[in-house]
C-alpha cells in the first residue's frame, strides 16, 4: 500500500498538495516486480509509472534487435511520452532487479492533473525531452545482419529473402551488377556463379547457404533445448503461434516446430481487412511478427528450418531431420495448408522467376509499376489486388467462376470497384505463362468461347485454394479423403475413435493428439477461427494432461 511520503518523494510529485498527494496513494497500484518481470510491455496501454525502488530497464525492437535504450531509477518517472500523444508505449520497461513502482492508469492520470495542472505541464515538457531521443533512435540507418548478393529472378535469391523476412531479420539485398556493390562487399565483390551470396555482420562469406546452415548463423533456434515438453506444436501459423502463447503463458513448456519460418500461409497475405481488433486492416507478416514476439516473451521455443520426420502416436515422440527427437505429453497439429499449385504450361520453369503462390507484403516493391496478374476470386486473391493496386502500374484479377460474390466477401467487392487500376476478368483462365530468365507474358483463355489474349506481364500471383500435406502422419490419426485431420464428433461418426471416454473438440483419433486451423477439418478456414481454435487446443491440452498424464514436473 502506498504511502503521502512515498507519492512526495517522486519529484515530479513533490510539489502536489497534500490532498492530492494522499489521492494519488489512493488510487495508484503498488506493482512488485522480479528481475526480469515487464512493468509495461512495448506497445503496452498508456499510463504514469515512478520507481520507487530498484532499477528498470528501458528496451526497444529496433530492426528485430531488441536495444536498451536507459535506464528509470528511483525516483524517475516513465509514461510521459504515450499520455502526451496518446498512444501506446514506444518502448518497454523492464525491472533489472527485484523493483517496485507506482502506476496511474490514464483516466486516474487525467483526474489528478485537474486539480494540479503544473504536473501535466511539467509531464508534457519531459515527453518532449524524451521524444527528441526518439527521434534520433528513428533517424539511425538500421545496420543489415546480412548482405546478399543474387540475381532479381533467381528463385534461390527469392527464397532466402522471404526467410529472412520473415524470421525478421534486417539485410541489404545487391544484384551482381549493382554500381555501388564495391564498397559494400569488402574484399572485392563475389564470384559471379553460386548466388546467392551471403555475407554476416561478423564477416563471414556464404556461398548459396541453406536455410539451416544460415539459421544457426543468426543464432536462430534450430534445435531443441529440452528432451520432454508438456506439448509440441508442429507448424508456425496463426493456430500453432495461438497455442504457443496461451500455453506458455500458462506454464506449459511448449515447443514450436516450424520448417520455414513463422507466419504460415497467412504470412503470404499483404492484407487481411476483417480480423477482430485492426479496424486498418493487418498484413499476415506483421500478425505473424507480433504473435512470433508474444510467444517467445511468455517463454514458448520456436525452432525454424525443422519438420518431424517420425511421428510416434502412442507414445508422442516425434523425431526431426536431423535426428534429434522431441517427447510431449502432447501433441498439436497446426500444420495447416499449402497453396494448391495450378496445372499451366511453362509455371513450374518459372516459379520464382516472376510467378509466386500467395502474395507477402514484401512482395510489393517489386511490383511497382508494372502490369501484374492474380489468379484467383477468394478473399486472398482480393485483398492482394487491393493492396497491389497501391503499387502496380495494373492489376487484373483473373478469375473462372462468372461473378466474384460467389466467393469473395462483400468488403472486398466494393473495395476493388473503387480502384481505378484494377480490372477483373471474369469466366477466363490462364493458359501459359511465357518467358526465358523470368517471366515475360501470358496468354488468357475465355472459358466460354475458347478465345486465347496474350497480355505482357512481368509478374504472377496465384490464390487457387489450399491442400493439405498430412501424408506423413501415421495411419492411426484419422483423415478424410482430402488428407484433413478428423476430430471431435467426427471422429465418433467416422467409426475412428475407441477410447474409453468421449473425444475433445479438438482431439484426433490418437488421444493427447490435438488438431486445429486449417490442417483440421472445418468448413471455416479463417484465421480468426485458427487463432481461436489454437487458444482452445490448449485448454484441451490441460484437461488432457489433469485427467490422464498424472503429475508433471516443474519447468
Amino acid at each position: 500500500m502506498l504511502t503521502t511520503n512515498e507519492v512526495q518523494s517522486i519529484p515530479l510529485l513533490a510539489a502536489l498538495p497534500a490532498a492530492e498527494a494522499e489521492r494519488v496513494a489512493g488510487l495508484a497500484a503498488d506493482i512488485h516486480l522480479v528481475a526480469g518481470e515487464l512493468a509495461v510491455p512495448e506497445g503496452g496501454e498508456r499510463a504514469l509509472y515512478a520507481v520507487l525502488e530498484g532499477r528498470i530497464e528501458v528496451v526497444k525492437l529496433v530492426d528485430g534487435v531488441e536495444r536498451t535504450l536507459g535506464w528509470r531509477m528511483p525516483g524517475a518517472i516513465f509514461g510521459e511520452v504515450p499520455l502526451t500523444l496518446g498512444t501506446p508505449f514506444p518502448g518497454g520497461y523492464r525491472a533489472a532487479e527485484p523493483s517496485r513502482v507506482l502506476r496511474l492508469d490514464a483516466q486516474q492520470y487525467y483526474s489528478v492533473i485537474a486539480n494540479a495542472p503544473d504536473l501535466a505541464l511539467k509531464v508534457s515538457a519531459l515527453a518532449r525531452e524524451r521524444i527528441g531521443g526518439l527521434q534520433g533512435i528513428a533517424a539511425e540507418a538500421p545496420r543489415p545482419r546480412v548482405t546478399i548478393v543474387g540475381e532479381r529472378w533467381d528463385a534461390a535469391c527469392g527464397a532466402m529473402r522471404r526467410f529472412l523476412e520473415r524470421n525478421e531479420i534486417t539485410f541489404e539485398w545487391f544484384t551482381p551488377d549493382a554500381p555501388d556493390l564495391a564498397s559494400r562487399w569488402p574484399g572485392g565483390p563475389p564470384p559471379a556463379g553460386g548466388c546467392p551470396h551471403l555475407r554476416m555482420a561478423d564477416g563471414t562469406s556464404l556461398s548459396r547457404p541453406s536455410t539451416r546452415e544460415v539459421a544457426v548463423r543468426l543464432g536462430l533456434a534450430t534445435r531443441p533445448a529440452l528432451a520432454e515438453y508438456d506439448t509440441a506444436i508442429i507448424g508456425g501459423g496463426p493456430a500453432g503461434l495461438a497455442a504457443a502463447v496461451y500455453g506458455a503463458s500458462e506454464g506449459l513448456r511448449t515447443i514450436v516446430i516450424e520448417r520455414e519460418a513463422p507466419g504460415g500461409q497467412a504470412g503470404t497475405s499483404s492484407r487481411i481487412e476483417n480480423y477482430l481488433g485492426f479496424p486498418s486492416g493487418v498484413s499476415g507478416d506483421e500478425l505473424a511478427s507480433r504473435a512470433l514476439r508474444q510467444a517467445r516473451r511468455l517463454g514458448a521455443e520456436i525452432l525454424v528450418t525443422r519438420s518431424v520426420a517420425g511421428f510416434e502416436p502412442e507414445s508422442h515422440e516425434l523425431v526431426l531431420d536431423g535426428g534429434d527427437v522431441i517427447r510431449a505429453h502432447t501433441v498439436i497439429l497446426a500444420t495447416g495448408v499449402s497453396w494448391r499449385r495450378v496445372a499451366i504450361d511453362g509455371i513450374d520453369r518459372l516459379l520464382g522467376k516472376g510467378i509466386s503462390y500467395g502474395a507477402a507484403r514484401s512482395e510489393a516493391p517489386a511490383t511497382h509499376g508494372r502490369d501484374v496478374y492474380l489468379i484467383g476470386g477468394g478473399n486472398s486473391a482480393g485483398q492482394a489486388a487491393i493492396y497491389f493496386a497501391n503499387h502496380a502500374r495494373h492489376v487484373t484479377l483473373v478469375v473462372r467462376g462468372d461473378r466474384l460474390e460467389k466467393s469473395m466477401s462483400h468488403y472486398l467487392t466494393e473495395q476493388l470497384r473503387t480502384k481505378p487500376n484494377v480490372s477483373i476478368l471474369l469466366g477466363a483462365e490462364v493458359g501459359a505463362v511465357h518467358g526465358e530468365a523470368h517471366l515475360t507474358a501470358l496468354d488468357v483463355v475465355d472459358r466460354a468461347t475458347s478465345a486465347v489474349r496474350h497480355h505482357t506481364c512481368e509478374a504472377l500471383f496465384v490464390f487457387i485454394g489450399a491442400e493439405t500435406e498430412t501424408t506423413w502422419l501415421p495411419p492411426s490419426i484419422a483423415r478424410d479423403e482430402r488428407g484433413y485431420v478428423l476430430t471431435g464428433h467426427d471422429l465418433v461418426k467416422a467409426g475412428r475413435w475407441s477410447h474409453h471416454r468421449d473425444p475433445y473438440l479438438l482431439e484426433s483419433s490418437v488421444p493427447g493428439v490435438f488438431a486445429c486451423g486449417d490442417v483440421r477439418l472445418s468448413p471455416v478456414k479463417r484465421v480468426a477461427s485458427a487463432v481461436g481454435e489454437g487458444s482452445m487446443a490448449i485448454a484441451f491440452v490441460h484437461q488432457f494432461l489433469q485427467l490422464e498424464a498424472g503429475p508433471r514436473p516443474a519447468r
